[in-house]
């Protein structure tokens, strides 16, 4: 089997379109956990995996997230255009993909955590690092940082190139 077309059979294109999904799926969720890795470090007084752990409704806020962060993630991939003519090593394992993906991943912490800061600033009686004080403002707030990050991968895998 040289290049995805119209000679191809429908079950290897849907097989393809699998592959494709549950990869970029790996990727995004591995790419979503160093997020939160760094997230914690660039933010050191907001301790984001310790609070979360604290109590059942930011556990639940955390697991809402991030369902709904692969809920973008996996449409982002299955609505992703199979490339005609290309190879299927090259459908399933997009480096341009993987390059956007990797671009999306930086411009969600860079610009997560300077708006963050920026605002603080903007804000001075609005006190933003006080979430680290409850439990449940540290899960909404990784809540919100998870729905920002799948939108983000969303678009890197739904971008036209």
């Amino acid at each position: 089997m040289g290049e995805i077309g119209p000679t191809v059979p429908y079950y290897v294109t849907v097989l393809l379109w699998l592959a494709r999904t549950v990869f970029f799926a790996f990727v995004c969720v591995f790419l979503l956990w160093l997020g939160i890795r760094v997230l914690d470090m660039l933010t050191p007084r907001i301790h984001e995996r310790q609070k979360i752990g604290e109590s059942p409704i930011s556990t639940g806020l955390f697991i809402g997230g991030f369902f709904i962060c692969m809920g973008l993630v996996v449409h982002g991939a299955s609505t992703l255009p199979i490339l005609i003519g290309a190879s299927p090593v090259l459908t399933v394992f997009s480096p341009i993909r993987l390059g956007l993906l990797a671009a999306g991943f930086f411009l969600s912490l860079l610009v997560g955590i300077a708006l963050f800061n920026i605002l603080d600033w903007l804000t001075p009686k609005i006190p933003f690092r006080s979430v680290n004080k409850e439990p449940v403002a540290v899960g909404l707030y990784v809540f919100g940082y998870l729905l920002f990050f799948g939108l983000i991968m969303h678009a890197a895998l739904t971008t036209p190139l």
